[in-house]
């Protein structure tokens, strides 16, 4: 299949924290030929998130911490409940995971369950993250949680899952990537007993 685009020039804007590069690329557009057009794209490299379930409790681990661009975009306490996620660097998706989980959550876990990889926001941003499941049961607890670096401030949640599915029809739980895995434990029945 021939290509319907072809890079002209990509420019780096900003280095500071992560990259943003501006692309000036030609695009064939099936009525109007070719173009040229211009688009930013912001790299943080690819993560990895977790849903941990205790179905005996019928209970999940969330976080909640600061997220300044949601108070940005009207959030008023800018504090967001989410699951346990992290940046790859460079592990692999698995062993990045289940080190972020002992660092944010405190909980060490064992298998890991990866059920997807989603593009989370592809109009902007270049990540990829891979979703993973894993059981939790109180023996698994080795530390308080909340994060090794600095700057984290990490709250650990115990939540009935029926309540967080409930939390987001109230609006309390807004983050895509929890609000993904909450539905698909329950679409793949995570908590019944059958499983």
């Amino acid at each position: 299949m021939p290509s319907k685009f072809i890079i002209r020039n990509m420019e780096l804007l900003s280095d500071n924290w992560y990259t943003l590069k501006k692309i000036t690329y030609d695009y064939k557009h099936p009525k109007k030929g070719w173009q040229t057009q211009n688009r930013e794209a912001y790299d943080r490299g690819n993560g990895a998130t977790i849903l941990l379930y205790n179905k005996a409790h019928g209970t999940i681990i969330l976080t909640q911490q600061l997220r300044i661009p949601t108070f940005l975009n009207g959030n008023p306490s800018g504090m967001l409940i989410e699951t346990c996620a992290g940046l790859l660097d460079k592990d692999n998706p698995e062993d990045c995971i289940r080190k972020e989980t002992e660092e944010e959550t405190g909980y060490k876990i064992g298998k890991v369950t990866k059920i997807f990889e989603a593009y989370m926001s592809p109009g902007s941003v270049t990540e990829i993250l891979h979703f993973f499941v894993a059981p939790y049961s109180l023996s698994m607890r080795v530390n308080d949680g909340g994060g090794v670096e600095e700057e984290e401030d990490i709250e650990v949640l115990e939540l009935d899952f029926r309540e967080a599915l409930s939390m987001i029809k109230t609006g309390e739980i807004k983050d895509g990537k929890t609000i993904m895995l909450l539905q698909y434990a329950q679409l793949n029945r995570l908590f019944d007993e059958s499983n």
